[in-house]
């Protein structure tokens, strides 16, 4: 999946595992893996042991986010509880280094595989799930146009606490009436010569 600020591909291990324990060793404090079950790596030999046998599964399907300019991954997501015959499928294990948070790359990453799961493959829903205590990733799931519908409540234990799960979703409608404002962000001329947008991206809640 090839954009303007990113390309998305295939997670593997000898073209991505340096650069993504490079990338997330920026994150010295190991929060950004504070919500998920894995992690943080001590070492590059742990970071290689895990996307070895992360990469090596259909599904969860574990992509790589590159940043063109220096052909490094800086971020990991996948599509998973991938269901053809519903239509159904979710984005999840999203671990953006301090390379890629909160960057014009991080949000094209999302919005390319949205094209994909919508335009692309022809599902008809795109699901987004977090532990409820994590405010960055609901705050991203409303930021995209998922819509909130309800709460897991002691969904699963994880690092030995409980975690309650919040559901969000898109539909395909939802998509289409959306995807023109994602197009219209992301054109260049709504960015500067640096690289700063002129106007936000206005996805109403």
């Amino acid at each position: 999946m090839i954009g303007r600020w990113c390309r998305v591909e295939p997670a593997d291990v000898e073209r991505h595992a340096a650069d993504l324990h490079e990338a997330n060793c920026d994150d010295r404090e190991g929060r950004n893996f504070t919500y998920f079950s894995y992690g943080p790596f001590a070492d590059l030999a742990s970071y290689r042991e895990w996307l070895t046998k992360a990469a090596a599964t259909d599904d969860p399907f574990f992509h790589a986010v590159v940043d063109p300019r220096t052909n490094k991954a800086i971020g990991v997501a996948a599509l998973m509880r991938i269901e053809p015959q519903h239509g159904s499928i979710e984005v999840g294990h999203v671990l953006f280094s301090p390379r890629l948070q909160r960057t014009t790359a991080s949000t094209e990453a999302i919005v390319l595989m949205m094209r994909r799961v919508f335009d692309e493959l022809g599902y008809r829903r795109f699901e987004w799930k977090c532990d409820n205590l994590n405010a960055p990733s609901h705050a991203a799931a409303r930021r995209f146009g998922f819509k909130y519908e309800g709460l897991f409540r002691q969904h699963m234990v994880t690092k030995g606490r409980n975690r309650d799960t919040a559901w969000y979703s898109m539909l395909d409608s939802e998509w289409r009436a959306l995807e023109p404002e994602f197009t219209r962000w992301l054109d260049p001329d709504n960015f500067d010569t640096d690289g700063r947008q002129r106007t936000r991206l206005r996805i109403a809640p």
